[in-house]
C-alpha cells in the first residue's frame, strides 16, 4: 500500500485521549472510532510508560490494519517503529521533523504541528506529509500547552501558499467542523467531541457525516 496516497482520502482524524474518556481505554476509543467511520487514528499519551504504550499500540495496530484505517503515533518514534505504525506526528517541541524523516524513511507518513505560517513552510521543506494546524478554536481541556486559538484565517493562508494537506485541530466539534473544511483544511482532527461522548461511535459517525 502507498501510505502517502491514503492521506488524500482522510476526512476525519480521531486522537485518542484516555484522560478525557471517562475511564475508557485507547483500544475502546479506537474500536468506536473505527465503527463510526474514522479515517485515521492517532495514539497520544504523554503519561503511560513505554511498556504499556507499546502494548496498547500493538493492539491498535492490529485493529486498524484489519480495516484499513491509518494509524499514527504521536511523538514516540520508538513506539511507531516498534509496532510498524503507518506514521508519526511531531510537534514543534518534539523530535525535529527533518530528523524524524531520516528515521521513518521515505514511505511512512510524517505529520508536523504548525501554529504559525513559517512553521508550515519549514515542515514542507523538511518533507512532512501533512500539517496539524491549530488550535483553531478553544480546546476543551485536551492539551495543557495548546495555546490560544488561532482561528480559521491561518488555514486559509497556509492553504494558499503550502501544498501539504491540512489537518485542522483544536476545539473542533459538531458546531464548527464544517467551517474548517470550508476554510481549506482537508481533514478535521477531533478529540473531546468523540472521547467524551456517551456513544463514541455515534459521535464519530455524525461528525463524519458533517464533513
Amino acid at each position: 500500500m502507498d501510505l502517502k496516497r491514503t492521506i488524500s482520502q482522510w476526512r476525519l482524524y480521531i486522537i485518542s485521549d484516555e484522560e478525557l474518556s471517562q475511564g475508557r481505554s485507547h483500544v475502546e476509543i479506537t474500536k468506536a472510532a473505527i465503527i463510526g467511520g474514522a479515517d485515521v487514528i492517532q495514539l497520544r499519551d504523554k503519561k503511560a510508560d513505554s511498556r504499556k504504550l507499546y502494548e496498547t499500540a500493538l493492539q491498535i495496530r492490529k485493529l486498524t490494519r484489519e480495516v484499513g484505517v491509518q494509524f499514527i503515533v504521536n511523538d514516540r518514534m520508538d513506539i511507531a517503529l516498534a509496532v510498524d505504525a503507518d506514521g508519526l506526528h511531531v510537534g514543534q517541541n518534539d523530535l525535529a521533523a527533518s530528523v524524524a524523516r531520516e528515521f521513518l524513511g521515505p514511505d511512512r507518513i510524517l505529520g508536523v504541528s504548525a501554529k504559525i505560517f513559517e512553521e508550515a513552510i519549514k515542515a514542507e521543506k523538511d518533507e512532512a506529509d501533512y500539517l496539524g494546524v491549530g488550535p483553531i478554536f478553544e480546546a476543551r481541556g485536551t492539551k495543557e500547552d495548546a495555546g490560544e486559538p488561532i482561528g480559521l484565517q491561518l488555514i486559509k493562508n497556509i492553504h494558499q501558499k503550502c501544498s501539504l494537506p491540512i489537518v485542522a485541530i483544536g476545539g473542533i466539534d459538531h458546531a464548527n467542523i464544517s467551517s474548517v473544511i470550508e476554510a481549506g483544511a482537508q481533514c478535521a482532527a477531533v478529540i473531546s467531541a468523540v472521547v467524551t461522548a456517551p456513544d463514541m461511535a455515534a459521535a464519530t459517525r455524525s461528525l463524519k457525516n458533517l464533513i
